[in-house]
């Protein structure tokens, strides 16, 4: 892929036009702290403040060359939304995620449609203010995307994990009806993301992912909502998942999303074998073993292992935070101008 043009090569190949280079980019968070530490940013506080956060979110492009940016910084947006009083972490020495001590709601029937709009809630106007001006700020070399969690996954933050968890085979119905209620709120805050500007909208199904809970639940519980949800964007979406999900491809592909994001404990090969060339498939380095604590060798070798069964070479899950900076340019060296492996549609 042309240096010169990531932003127009990733976005055809999410339309569904591949090309003859296979493209590194991101649809999670690409934040490092090496890049935080060079833009005197410490982690806890980019999450509160539309300026760090576009200033984070643009580092990795503007410091590295990484060809996408994303926002928000943490997972945990729409479960503030909903009530969540949020840890950021700043007693914390090092960079670390945002966490949800309490959940709001005790258990799934207690979930109740917040009032007024609910993009108007919690953070998010301030991502949708810094979505904007990161948008106008590297927004015409590179993709810009948004990123929701997954239904279930808000229902992880939101509700009791222990009780949701138990709940989805002694009460599935009260489970069905808050992932409703989640679905919902997730298509008005993935709106307003698309609304000011978001070139593509990921939903992170981490805790609802087939490879979590199971094939049978997700494809009784989460999927219809998945479908939902993705129905109603207008823009390209990824959807991504964390697990081993081989026995699931198949209910992935038929989430709608445009492209199924895996991390790396699948066995791409089997992958792509089961979802054929229809739909995209991303991956899926482990952002750990091989990106943060490898080397340019081992990060060529692990590119090379991905990329005759994949559309877009990437990270398995978030950038792990402790990264160093020289094995995020090692991982853009060994992608560029890979060639597509794969024969053509």
């Amino acid at each position: 892929m042309s240096p010169d043009l990531p932003r127009a090569a990733i976005l055809n190949l999410l339309r569904g036009q591949r090309g003859d280079t296979i493209p590194c980019f991101g649809a999670l968070s690409t934040i490092i702290e090496p890049a935080l530490e060079t833009r005197a940013l410490p982690f806890h506080e980019i999450h509160r403040d539309v300026e760090k956060m576009v200033t984070a979110a643009a580092s990795a492009h503007e410091l590295y060359g990484w060809h996408s940016a994303t926002l928000p910084t943490s997972l945990i947006v729409e479960a503030e939304a909903f009530g969540a009083v949020v840890d950021y972490r700043d007693d914390m020495p090092e960079a670390m995620w945002p966490l949800v001590p309490h959940a709001p709601f005790d258990a799934p029937q207690d979930v109740r449609v917040p009032r007024g709009d609910f993009a108007r809630r919690g953070s998010i106007p301030l991502v949708c203010d810094a979505l904007r001006q990161l948008k106008h700020r590297v927004g015409e070399k590179i993709v810009v995307g948004a990123w929701i969690a997954g239904p279930f996954t808000l229902g992880s933050y939101a509700i009791d994990l222990n009780t949701l968890l138990l709940d989805v085979k002694r009460a599935p119905q009260d489970v069905a009806r808050a992932l409703d209620i989640f679905a919902d709120a997730l298509i008005a805050t993935a709106n307003a993301y698309v609304d000011v500007g978001a070139d593509f909208i990921t939903i992170h199904e981490m805790g609802g992912s087939p490879g979590v809970l199971g094939p049978r639940a997700f494809g009784e519980l989460i999927l219809p909502r998945l479908q939902k949800i993705i129905s109603t964007i207008s823009v390209p979406t990824i959807l991504s998942v964390c697990g081993n999900t081989n026995r699931a491809m198949h209910l992935l592909a038929q989430s709608g999303a445009n492209a199924i994001h895996v991390e790396h404990t699948n066995d791409l090969k089997k992958s792509r074998e089961i979802l054929g060339r229809d739909v995209l498939l991303f991956g899926n380095l482990d952002p750990v073993r091989d990106i943060a604590n490898g080397d340019a060798e081992k990060i060529r070798a692990a590119v090379e292992h991905c990329a005759p069964f994949v559309d877009a070479i990437m990270p398995g899950c978030d950038l792990y935070l402790q990264t160093p900076a020289e094995n995020l340019r090692a991982l853009l060296n060994a992608t560029e101008n890979l060639p597509q492996l794969q024969p053509p549609v």
